[in-house]
């Protein structure tokens, strides 16, 4: 199927500091695109892959599960790596988790992780039905555009097929026991009102990773797709600063053209 027209996967050649950044669950890099197009205009090589099932049709999705999504993004930091000096990692919501399992069995090869509304858990009394819903109903409705800022939309399926759901499931759990095997600096921005991910996933990611940088900020004006919302800015700006602290280089190296 073809890829819906902004659901592209994003990269930018920049200089010797990268960042990959992971999209959520039924999402595409449309969400992160303004992100990365702000890391790249200072100068960053950016990477922001498609996932498999992800930006064409929701039946797409229904026949790929977790380990072809962390497959994905586990290539593309391989492939960074390659090319960069430091990488950093960051995502949102699913990303988020696909970020910190990135830095959990990647250790020094991860620089520092970003994550906006990470997912720890698939939430809600339905969450345990999945193993058995999964065969009997194929899809529940979207979790797409939670965002406060009027005129912004995100390009995400308005079906969530519960197979790759289930498979969700499955992947956080696992997660949560790696998380103790983060140990780089990590920034969490979060948001006061999100409808898709509680605030104690957040809280959970925290208290479980094993680093000793940490910074965690609330977003006061934004819903779960921050990162199109009214607090995109900060997120770009305080990204920017977390990684400059950590990779002095970072905006040294001039004004990129974007593309």
């Amino acid at each position: 199927m073809p890829v819906l027209p902004g659901a592209e996967p994003y990269r930018h050649e920049g200089g010797e500091v990268g960042v990959l950044l992971c999209h959520g669950f039924t999402g595409s890099p449309q969400s992160l695109r303004p992100w990365a197009e702000h890391h790249a205009a200072h100068g960053l090589t950016v990477s922001v892959p498609l996932l498999p099932g992800h930006g064409t049709r929701w039946e797409d999705m229904q026949v790929t599960g977790w380990q072809d999504w962390y497959a994905e993004v586990n290539r593309e930091l391989r492939l960074m790596s390659e090319r960069c000096s430091r990488v950093f990692v960051g995502g949102l919501s699913m990303g988020g988790a696909l970020a910190l399992r990135l830095a959990a069995r990647h250790g020094e090869r991860v620089a520092g992780v970003v994550v906006v509304n990470p997912a720890n858990r698939v939430n809600g009394l339905s969450a345990y039905a999945l193993p058995v819903a999964r065969h009997l109903v194929r899809t529940t409705k979207g979790i797409a555009s939670d965002i406060a800022r009027g005129g912004s939309a995100e390009l995400g399926y308005d079906r969530v097929p519960l197979h790759a759901a289930h498979s969700l499931r499955v992947f956080l759990r696992r997660l949560d026991g790696e998380l103790p095997q983060v140990t780089q600096p990590l920034l969490l921005l979060r948001s006061a009102r999100d409808h898709v991910v509680p605030a104690a996933d957040a809280a959970r990611v925290l208290s479980r990773v094993s680093s000793l940088d940490v910074t965690g900020i609330v977003l006061e004006q934004s819903y779960h797709v921050a990162t199109l919302d009214h607090d995109a800015d900060r997120i770009f700006e305080e990204s920017l600063a977390f990684m400059g602290r950590l990779a002095p280089s970072v905006g040294k190296e001039g004004t990129a053209a974007v593309g």
